[in-house]
């Protein structure tokens, strides 16, 4: 269980595309391409949802039987890692 509120980095450029979202991260002057799974997670990294409320929603919203835990949490790792999300 993690009880971590990832939150989006402020100051980010982001742009809907038509299979997810580009993020440019202008104090770093990187660009990164978020698929729709990943676009999905990022959008809820409000600052309210903890990490384990994220895995639950993502799973709602494929209606999936099993909870996407471990691909859920290496993409807020990844994001996390880029410094997209805090």
């Amino acid at each position: 269980m993690s009880d971590e509120h990832p939150t989006r980095s402020k100051g980010l450029d982001v742009h809907e595309v038509e299979d997810g979202l580009v993020v440019y991260q202008p104090d770093r002057d990187r660009v990164h391409y978020l698929n729709q799974t990943s676009t999905v997670v990022f959008e809820l990294c409000t600052g309210k949802n903890t990490d384990d409320r994220i895995v639950e929603l993502v799973q709602a919203a494929w209606g999936l039987d099993q909870a996407p835990r471990d691909e859920v949490m290496t993409c807020l790792g990844q994001l996390r890692a880029e410094g997209v999300v805090q």
